[in-house]
């Protein structure tokens, strides 16, 4: 006669076929803990299913380990695991893709939460329109012809700039002497020597003293106050 589903056999024998592995009534007691059944009625129901062959048992000295009959298991044939094996692959294949658009999801979730707020844009719109304004108003004084450098700070700075101009032609001249001086005689080609000392001239790095004379030029034609 089979046990009830909610006996205590019932709930043993169907732990023990679940788990397919070998069990001692320890093992057995501490899964079935929930339904409250006591390790001596765990151990009864173990003995039971076992003389009553629903189970199977090996004693190990003074230790019984039971375990699920496996004629009741049908084992599958090659073909079988060699389907059963593409059905895993498969699966693993769709828990890949399935990481992939969880991972995508995150990201764009992420990217939601650092936009910014309706308030911070409301803000941040005040803030760029005020700048627009205040570029305007500077745009339009400067169409109008309304002087925004004073006379006097515009010829410091170009008296400034004269001086420097200056200096750069003088120091430039000085070189040119003195290089002259030195490779007149020399046996070394002065352009090997130049890379030997690491000179650079102004034309190696894209300096031209004739080109910031002109604009210095182009500056004094111009009306002042434009």
């Amino acid at each position: 006669m089979a046990p009830k589903s909610d006996s205590a056999e019932a709930i043993v024998l169907n732990y023990v076929n679940e788990q397919n592995r070998p069990l001692n009534a320890q093992n057995v007691a501490d899964a079935l803990q929930k339904f409250n059944l006591k390790k001596a009625a765990i151990q009864k129901a173990l003995d039971n299913l076992a003389d009553g062959g629903r189970i199977s048992f090996k004693e190990y000295g003074k230790q019984k380990i039971y375990l699920a009959r496996q004629d009741q298991f049908s084992i599958p044939n090659n073909e079988e695991l060699n389907q059963m094996k593409e059905q895993n692959a498969n699966l693993q294949k769709q828990l890949e893709e399935q990481k992939k658009a969880i991972s995508e999801v995150e990201g764009e979730i992420k990217t939601l939460q650092s936009n910014l707020t309706l308030e911070q844009i409301r803000e941040r719109e005040a803030k760029l329109r005020k700048e627009v304004e205040e570029m305007e108003n500077k745009l339009t004084k400067l169409r109008s012809g309304v002087t925004l450098v004073r006379p006097e700070e515009r010829k410091a700075v170009e008296d400034t700039f004269t001086e420097k101009l200056s200096q750069w032609r003088k120091r430039k001249r000085m070189f040119k002497d003195l290089w002259d001086t030195l490779t007149e005689n020399s046996p070394k080609d002065p352009k090997e020597f130049k890379e030997e000392l690491g000179i650079e001239y102004d034309e190696d790095v894209d300096v031209n003293l004739q080109s910031y004379s002109e604009l210095l030029q182009r500056g004094k034609k111009r009306p002042r106050g434009q």
